[in-house]
């Protein structure tokens, strides 16, 4: 009997970078380790707890290892997403989305089966979906009633209409209501400090103004979860937020990396793409085996990474479905040999990361693992 092929791994532990089949997503472990627990520590001097978003890597390794530092548990945005992570035993997840449907609503009531979930809504019938599910599954659902403090996207507008909900929450016994999601998307890449650092406050101003209303009737919010890795330092110091849900600090992005972070809460760059040079021309082209189908670009080009910095020799300047073209910042210089290796810093983590089946986990010259991106394609 003749067997299928194999695609080889792209990398195996004990590898040498230079092995790396490429396009490949590595991720630094040294700075990723620094990047958990300067964040760890972070939450836990605030009295803030962590609940870390694994949307932005969708990897169980990554969020074992957040949960080993003390995070509460995950936040997921897809119901599908929090499969892989109940099945490698994250206890808590939180579905920091709404859900819509008869077949989402069984999918949550199962996965709430295994573990402690929590899911958000925004409208009566989400709750009538869960409840009935639910009820039909046997199993309990934690509910936060997501309010909208200036996305524009998602969530209520205040608290009587947070009032109306709990209403039809506490309808249900198999129901509870947890508390609020509040989260601003738009803020976390402004890019000067002072900017995210008035934007956040604001943010914070009117969550707790709907927590306050709310308190003023009767309703306690034991949680109310928000923030980002643009803002988490203004949002663990607000007094308003009981847990945060930072992501791309594992690992950081171009995009992220534009911000003006001056205050003490800095992460770094642990998350690249390994690239080679696949074609040179007659020497006067750079052309990488990297480009729309290796790397999210929505939010700009990858940066070329040397030595702990942007390289001040090379840019990535365009993004084909499978190459990328590199040009010299100086006219004249040498250009990269073909087959040599270059690292890329994507310009988007998340999607990014949706890219690739397996993250290859690296320390010192030497590979040290490869980690599955269970989660990467589940978006129902």
């Amino acid at each position: 009997m003749t067997l299928p092929l194999q695609l080889p791994p792209a990398a195996r532990p004990g590898d040498a970078l230079s092995a790396i089949d490429t396009p490949a997503l590595l991720l630094e472990l040294d700075a990723f380790e620094r990047n958990l627990d300067r964040m760890q520590a972070a939450a836990q001097a605030a009295g803030v707890a962590l609940r870390p978003h694994a949307k932005a890597h969708k990897c169980p390794a990554i969020a074992l290892a957040q949960l080993q530092r003390g995070a509460v548990g995950i936040c997921v945005q897809k119901a599908s997403e929090a499969i892989p992570f109940v099945n490698a035993g994250v206890p808590d997840i939180l579905i920091s989305n709404e859900t819509v449907g008869p077949a989402k609503a069984a999918l949550v009531a199962e996965l709430a089966r295994h573990v402690r979930l929590s899911v958000c809504v925004d409208h009566a019938s989400q709750i009538a979906d869960l409840a009935a599910a639910t009820a039909a599954a046997g199993s309990q659902l934690s509910l936060l009633v997501e309010i909208n403090i200036g996305q524009n996207r998602c969530g209520v507008a205040d608290a009587p209409a947070v009032g109306a909900l709990v209403s039809e929450i506490q309808a249900h016994p198999q129901l509870r209501f947890k508390g609020l999601q509040a989260y601003l998307g738009s803020i976390q890449h402004l890019r000067s400090y002072e900017e995210r650092r008035a934007a956040a406050g604001g943010a914070a101003e009117r969550t707790g103004a709907v927590v306050k209303a709310l308190a003023a009737a009767g309703l306690h919010c034991e949680v109310v979860t928000g923030g980002g890795s643009g803002t988490v330092e203004f949002d663990l110091a607000s007094g308003v937020y009981t847990e945060v849900q930072p992501g791309s600090y594992i690992g950081m992005d171009a995009d992220y990396g534009r911000n003006d972070f001056a205050g003490s809460l800095r992460f770094e760059h642990a998350l690249f793409l390994a690239s080679s040079v696949m074609s040179v021309g007659n020497g006067e082209r750079t052309v990488l085996d990297a480009g729309l189908k290796s790397l999210a670009v929505d939010s700009g080009l990858p940066l070329i990474w040397e030595q702990g910095h942007e390289s001040a020799k090379l840019i990535y300047t365009s993004a084909n479905d499978e190459h990328g073209i590199v040009q010299l910042r100086e006219p004249g210089a040498a250009r990269p040999a073909l087959g040599q290796q270059l690292w890329l810093v994507p310009g988007h983590c998340d999607p990014t990361f949706n890219l690739h089946d397996d993250l290859i986990a690296v320390r010192a010259g030497r590979v040290e693992a490869v980690w599955p991106i269970s989660a990467r394609g589940l978006s129902r």
